[in-house]
Formats: C-alpha cells, structure tokens, sequence
C-alpha cells in the first residue's frame, strides 16, 4: 500500500515500474512446428481461402467477426486490409513441414503504456486445430510479449459461449476473470465475453510448461503427447 505526501494510508496501489513496453512488430518468430511471419495477401490469402471456406471447414469462422468466405477475391481484399492493419497486428501461421499457411492471429488492443497487449483473432483451419503448432503458436506469441517487449499483462478474450476457446485459454496457463455480459453484437448475435489474463510474474512458470511440452520427448513415436499442458499448468483437462 502506498503512502501518500500528507502520510495518511490509502489503498491507492502499489508503485510500479511505469516505464512503457515496446510495440510489436512485424517480426517472424520461429518455431519447431510453425513459424509466425507478418501476414500477407501474396503469400497466406489463395492457401487459406482453400483451407478455411467451403462445407465442414466454414465452422472455422463461427465465432470470429467475419467470414465465412465464398468469394476468392473478396477473402484476398480482406487479408489485404488485415495485413495493413496496426491494431489488430496480424501474423500468419506457417507449417513448417509443409510451408502451408494454416491459420493466423494478432496482437490487439496494443497499450504500451498500461503494458497490456491481447492474443486474439486467431483463425486456425482444421488442420491446424488441436496440433502441436497449435500451442507452439500461443508460446511464440507470449515468450515475445513477456521476453522481448516488457508487457505485465497478456490478454486473451472470447465469446463466452466458445467452450473450446475457453477450455485453450485455462490449457495455456491463462486465468480465468469473468464474464462481460452483452458486451457485443457480432454478425447480428448477442456475445457475453469471458476474460483470462496471464500476468508478468506468472510468466516463468507458463514459459517453462510450454517449454516441457513442446519437448521432443514430450511426444511418442506417432506424435502423441506423454504429458498434457493442461496438467503442467494445473488446468482442468480439455
């Protein structure tokens, strides 16, 4: 508790180190699995067209602010202004084995003052979904906010009726603050938001789960996990 200049006590919050965090950039973060480069149309847009529009894979979009897409050239108009977009900061996901771009997410709502920053839009298609780069995706995105640019808050959102969504969230160390009834309308629809955070201090013990996880020996001989991440961060299995 501080203590103000005239010497009374009052619950005014702890000093902190009020200097800012860095901005993200447009940086490529490489990975085991995937690598996450700056999105873009000429690269990522004809891929993901493909693998993210048409039957089952339109599910992909169901809680996201748009899509699903059944124009080529309208999808490739959109990756086009997302790839110029500041806030949200879109990055997209590459397998490594294959080049194929799989999916893509972003840092938003970018506070550097506050040091807050927020994983979201994140579209992964089917094939990227439950995968090792899957994780390794969310581990890239969070060793560079907490390592490399100074953030003392990590952000993850979603509608609150997207179990899987938020299921990932406890899986990857996130916790768990609330839900903001009607906070929006998407697509016509009502959305409740549930808020997780992961903050500073926690980061240690988060990096060195993901970290245990993403080992070689963490998986068998068909690419089975030995240990859960939702495990080694004590989160209810998904």
């Amino acid at each position: 508790m501080a203590t103000d200049t005239a010497g009374a006590n009052r619950p005014v919050g702890p000093l902190v180190d009020a200097r800012p965090a860095k901005r993200p950039q447009r940086v490529t973060l490489q990975g085991r699995f995937v690598t996450l480069t700056p999105l873009s149309a000429s690269a990522h847009a004809d891929a993901l067209f493909e693998a993210a529009n048409g039957g089952a894979k339109d599910r992909v979009w169901d809680y996201l602010f748009d899509g699903p897409y059944t124009d080529r050239a309208e999808f490739r108009a959109n990756i086009e202004a997302k790839a110029k977009s500041e806030d949200p900061l879109f990055f997209a996901i590459v397998d490594k084995p294959s080049g194929a771009p799989v999916g893509y997410q972003t840092f938003l709502r970018i506070e550097p003052a506050h040091r807050v920053v927020e994983v979201g839009n994140i579209l992964y298609t089917l094939a990227m979904q439950r995968s090792p780069g899957a994780t390794e995706a969310q581990y890239l995105f969070a060793r560079y906010v907490f390592d490399d640019l100074g953030y003392r808050r990590y952000e993850w959102k979603c509608n609150a009726l997207n179990a899987p969504s938020r299921r990932a969230a406890l899986r990857f160390g996130f916790a768990f603050e609330g839900v903001f009834r009607q906070h929006m309308i998407v697509k016509g629809r009502n959305r409740d938001t549930a808020w997780y955070s992961m903050l500073d201090h926690e980061w240690p013990a988060r990096r060195a789960a993901f970290e245990r996880w993403l080992a070689p020996d963490n998986f068998d001989a068909d690419g089975r996990q030995i240990v859960a991440l939702s495990t080694l961060n004590g989160a209810p299995p998904s």
